[in-house]
């Protein structure tokens, strides 16, 4: 089945592939606007020899990690202590719910203002967007625990520290997990586009560059980079995920089928 299943995501990227090549070659498209793929594959390979690319690279994954462990530490941090302080819950719940919308772009002004194109202002767009993320999962884990477990806990005389180690975070874990997984993927989303809008060092700014100077290859090449990069990035984080969990019956049953 997997063997298959490989089998058919190969042929439909060729087939994706062999689209993109025809289409500006037939006429359908000017290729001035969407040049094909063999074009954009030569434009790749040339950035991949260009040493300023690397360091671009590297640029944007520092943003990416960086504002990805805080927001995973915080959210995870603050989830629990709303959680186990008694009314913490309910006197934050409305702050929570006007901050969580907030669009992230929204505050690229603030970035600007306070940083102006450093790597923090990056940092600020990436924590905020994300720290939601592993927040909400966290308080839906904590939820989640089984209150005849919890008093259980209490019963044996389990303190506060006690009952979170054994008892909710195992519980909560798959909705870290979870969170972590959907922040890694925001948090290179506001890492590129803080980037692309701000022109703070990375594959963001980069690609504006790329798009004003008219290097219309490169900059398709590039926003490809982003594309492979989102995707190592996600499935980096399920199999951390699946690692942690092995233990959990919705990952057991997975690698079972």
């Amino acid at each position: 089945m997997k063997g298959l299943n490989t089998l058919l995501g190969t042929a439909g990227l060729a087939a994706f592939l062999a689209l993109g090549e025809a289409v500006p070659r037939l006429g359908l498209v000017k290729e001035e606007y969407f040049p094909p793929t063999s074009e954009i594959t030569d434009a790749l390979a040339t950035e991949l020899a260009d040493s300023a690319f690397w360091s671009a690279l590297g640029d944007t994954l520092t943003g990416w990690a960086l504002g990805l462990a805080l927001a995973s530490c915080a959210g995870i941090v603050a989830g629990v202590v709303i959680s186990v302080v008694p009314y913490l819950r309910e006197a934050t719940a409305s702050t929570i719910e006007f901050l969580r919308p907030i669009p992230s772009v929204a505050l690229i002004p603030l970035a600007v203002l306070l940083y102006g194109t450093e790597l923090r202002s990056v940092l600020l767009l990436v924590v905020y967007a994300s720290f939601w993320q592993v927040l909400i999962q966290v308080l839906y884990g904590v939820r989640d625990v089984d209150p005849v477990a919890d008093e259980t806990a209490r019963s044996y005389g389990l303190g506060t520290w006690a009952r979170v180690r054994h008892v909710l975070w195992p519980a909560a874990l798959p909705y870290v997990m979870t969170g972590v997984r959907l922040a890694a993927a925001v948090a290179l989303i506001l890492a590129i586009t803080a980037e692309l809008v701000i022109g703070a060092p990375g594959l963001g700014s980069r690609i504006a560059v790329a798009q004003t100077s008219q290097a219309v290859p490169e900059m398709y090449a590039l926003i490809v980079v982003t594309g492979l990069l989102g995707l190592l990035i996600n499935v980096g984080a399920r199999t951390v995920e699946r690692r942690a969990l092995g233990w959990h019956q919705s990952v057991r049953g997975e690698v079972a089928v």
